[in-house]
């Protein structure tokens, strides 16, 4: 319709003063026809380029390491610095341990559980604690002990303090989260793959617990977070 109107516009015969205005006023409706048609063209693209900015944005904050698991700790054996986040994605089982309690025997429950299932996502942390003065020995000697006695291969750590003030990081954090610090030896926290505390388990529920068992397949079958 705009170019119709022009060149009716331009047919009728016109004075010789107010040509050279309307050609002037051609010239700028041809241009402005020109811009209009350029942002048309150029809003549906920029609307198209935005999405995926927004879809990219997600992975980041789902492989972040989730807060349980934002610890730094020392490896039984040797001491080396272990970072926690390396277990992030997976179903964890984070128990309290020690080597003269009456519960001492989980130690092969916990491990035949983790030979079990470590393949489909299932890391048992073991922290012996002397908070309950039943794990006197050094680090070699609770090494040794656990893999010479109950061929224990799951990740343990250096001897934590698991309650009071002088609580270990991780297990002030457990224990803020749950309001269930550990009251014994073998004091279970059971993490989805979201690094969720979902459940905590006294002492007396052994590794071979079915309820425990069945919670752990349910979690486990749970796709992992990208």
């Amino acid at each position: 319709m705009l170019y119709s109107a022009i060149v009716q516009a331009r047919r009728r015969p016109l004075p010789r003063h107010t040509s050279g205005v309307l050609r002037r006023h051609h010239v700028l409706l041809i241009a402005i026809a020109i811009v209009i048609a350029i942002i048309a063209l150029l809003l549906p693209r920029t609307g198209h380029a935005a999405a995926p900015a927004a879809q990219t944005a997600a992975p980041a904050v789902a492989g972040a390491c989730p807060a349980s698991l934002n610890f730094r700790v020392k490896r039984l054996q040797d001491d080396a610095p272990q970072d926690l986040c390396q277990y992030a994605g997976r179903v964890v089982l984070i128990v309290n341990t020690a080597s003269y309690c009456g519960y001492t025997y989980q130690y092969e429950g916990l491990e035949a559980l983790y030979a079990k299932y470590r393949d489909k996502g299932l890391t048992v942390l073991g922290f012996p604690s002397n908070d309950f003065e039943q794990e006197p020995g050094s680090s070699k000697q609770i090494a040794d002990f656990c893999y010479n006695t109950y061929g224990v291969k799951f990740p343990m750590f250096s001897k934590t303090a698991v309650i009071g003030p002088g609580a270990s990081p991780l297990y002030a954090w457990l224990a803020g989260q749950t309001r269930q610090p550990p009251q014994w030896n073998f004091h279970k926290y059971l993490l989805d793959r979201q690094g969720r505390v979902v459940a905590v388990y006294p002492s007396k529920v052994e590794p071979t617990d079915p309820a425990l068992i069945k919670r752990i397949s349910a979690l486990l079958a749970e796709p992992a977070p990208h």
